[in-house]
């Protein structure tokens, strides 16, 4: 498995997070703000578990970047494995960015979100 560079790692996340803050907006907006928030983070798991689950790992920032995600034995995802990995993307951002930059020093271009649910983000 050929890990995918970071920088297209990066690029698809934007893209991805894009998608969900325009629909995470729109739900604020009409639902209030607490609603809005709570809704952000199962908007999240929602489509990023659907399109982890359901297609090949590729969310369509990661189709862009032709990189999908896999788990380090090879398998798809499951969405408990989805789970995990939005919650990762959480914890990450919460210490201070250090589980992202965490990738760039770890020899398989791990964050720690990767690190908890024990996948690997591959050249598709």
């Amino acid at each position: 498995m050929n890990k995918a560079s970071l920088g297209s790692r990066f690029i698809a996340l934007i893209i991805d997070n894009i998608a969900i803050a325009i629909v995470a907006w729109i739900l604020s907006s009409l639902l209030g703000s607490t609603i809005g928030s709570i809704s952000s983070f199962i908007l999240a798991v929602i489509y990023n578990g659907y399109f982890w689950t359901t297609r090949n790992g590729q969310t369509p920032g990661k189709q862009m970047m032709k990189i999908r995600v896999v788990k380090t034995n090879g398998a798809a995802l499951t969405w408990t494995d989805a789970i995990i990995r939005v919650v990762g993307y959480y914890i990450n951002t919460f210490v201070i960015f250090i589980g992202w930059i965490w990738a760039f020093f770890d020899a398989d271009r791990q964050g720690w979100h990767d690190k908890l649910a024990s996948t690997y983000v591959v050249d598709a």
